[in-house]
């Protein structure tokens, strides 16, 4: 099976041994993006903001890909808390039209950078 690393600058650089995101096999898996402006490398405040921030993020990256959010089949979302989730639901759903990807929302104990969210999908490229 043939891999592609897809790369931008218009999202965080990976801080990690990973990569923004692969294609392979009629799909694109975009790691996990956390809130961090590419232009000043900083994270962003509140949740409504990151929750944006994260969605700005990975709408780059699939744009890399030649792909947009139509694409995207699943959408995994980690909060610190909850009690975010109805404000993360309104702002995330300002990006995305019917039909829904489907999606897992969990609550983790702590994310990179101490952020309040974090988000990753699952594009098909057919």
């Amino acid at each position: 099976m043939n891999r592609k690393e897809i790369q931008t600058n218009a999202a965080p650089q990976a801080i990690g041994p990973y990569s923004q995101a692969i294609e392979a096999g009629g799909f694109v898996f975009v790691s996990g993006q956390i809130p961090i402006d590419p232009a000043t490398g900083e994270v962003v405040e509140g949740i409504e903001q990151q929750t944006n921030q994260v969605m700005k993020n990975l709408q780059a990256v699939l744009e890399e890909a030649d792909l947009t959010f139509a694409n995207v089949a699943k959408f995994t979302i980690y909060l610190t808390s909850m009690d975010d989730f109805a404000t993360v639901n309104e702002a995330y759903a300002n990006y995305l039209s019917k039909p829904y990807p489907a999606r897992a929302t969990v609550e983790v104990n702590r994310l990179p950078k101490d952020v309040r969210i974090e988000m990753d999908v699952l594009a098909v490229t057919e």
